[in-house]
């Protein structure tokens, strides 16, 4: 197969998704890598719908990537993720009220374009997390404990766009981010940005029936194949506080074939997202625990929920 990847600057060394392009080479496949944020690009040329077989973007929020894949995507070209489900998380604000309309269990949002308007967001409602709409990689995040401490970091808060601010969910400083990955959940813990005294150890970890169904849902609301999911344990339930599409996928087993494979049933036509069949059956075996990884195929959803054991992943046939 032919396939382009978008990789912005910020990700030129990075594993994710240099190890991907690596396998699906050794696989056999062309792979062209553009870096948008560096280079010249000739539109009308560059977003040749019958040059690839699929575009794959891994970019920052508010880079010109997502511009490119659009344009790819006018042209008719297949995409990873969908290039219109991608807008959908990388815009906070938007995403929010997309989740929340959809039932899914995010905080509160408030959205302003200057800093200055979130003096407005009532004082009970602190302390917040405050933070771009178009920020990743917790760049930018922060942690208001009140309305005083809001006024002093107003400074600060000015060049970043618009802000997203949300009531703080309280937790033990540990963040779950579950990953999604050619049908099959992936959860890990790892220390949260807003508490980085806290003692996290990053890992796998099991992954409850609840959240599974949360994190399936999730890409059935934003159309996403390839994502990852931030959940917070808060009092009164799982949270989900962050959807990012393309992550990192540390700590998921032999990550770079799983989501080279992932890539090409997607350029393929065939799709990886989670099998409608394991919401039902989440529910079925509802606070069971799911052992690691969760196996998330049509095969193998009643048996997931019980006892699945990782698998590594076979080589790409030919």
């Amino acid at each position: 197969m032919r396939l382009c990847f978008l990789v912005e600057e910020h990700y030129r060394h990075d594993g994710m998704p240099n190890e991907v392009v690596r396998q699906l080479k050794a696989w056999g496949h062309r792979v062209e890598v553009l870096r948008p944020g560096g280079s010249l690009l000739r539109m009308s040329e560059a977003v040749d719908a019958g040059a690839h077989d699929a575009w794959v973007l891994k970019t920052v929020s508010g880079g010109p990537g997502l511009t490119l894949l659009e344009a790819a995507a006018a042209a008719g070209a297949t995409t990873v993720n969908d290039a219109r489900a991608i807008r959908g998380v990388r815009d906070k604000a938007l995403a929010a009220a997309i989740g929340r309309g959809r039932g899914l269990p995010l905080p509160p949002t408030y959205a302003a374009a200057r800093p200055e308007l979130l003096a407005q967001i009532p004082a009970s409602e602190y302390p917040l997390v405050v933070k771009p709409a178009d920020g990743s990689s917790g760049r930018a995040v922060h942690l208001v404990s009140s309305p005083e401490r809001l006024a002093a970091m107003l400074p600060e808060l000015a060049g970043e766009g618009m802000l997203v601010a949300q009531p703080y969910v309280p937790n033990s400083g540990t963040d779950l981010k579950v990953y999604a990955v050619g049908g099959e959940l992936f959860a890990t813990e790892r220390r949260s940005p807003l508490h980085p005294d806290a003692s996290v150890p990053e890992r796998l970890v099991p992954l409850s029936a609840e959240i599974a169904e949360i994190c399936a849902r999730v890409g059935e609301v934003y159309g996403l194949d390839l994502y990852g999911v931030d959940v917070l344990l808060g009092p009164e339930g799982p949270v989900v506080v962050d959807v990012n599409d393309f992550p990192s996928f540390r700590q998921v087993p032999d990550a770079a074939a799983r989501v080279a494979r992932a890539v090409l049933d997607l350029a393929r036509g065939a799709g990886s997202r989670l099998c409608p069949e394991i919401g039902s059956a989440l529910r079925r075996r509802s606070g069971q625990e799911m052992s690691i990884p969760l196996q998330a195929t049509a095969a193998t959803a009643a048996t997931a929920v019980a006892a699945a054991a990782p698998a590594a992943p076979a080589g790409e046939p030919v």
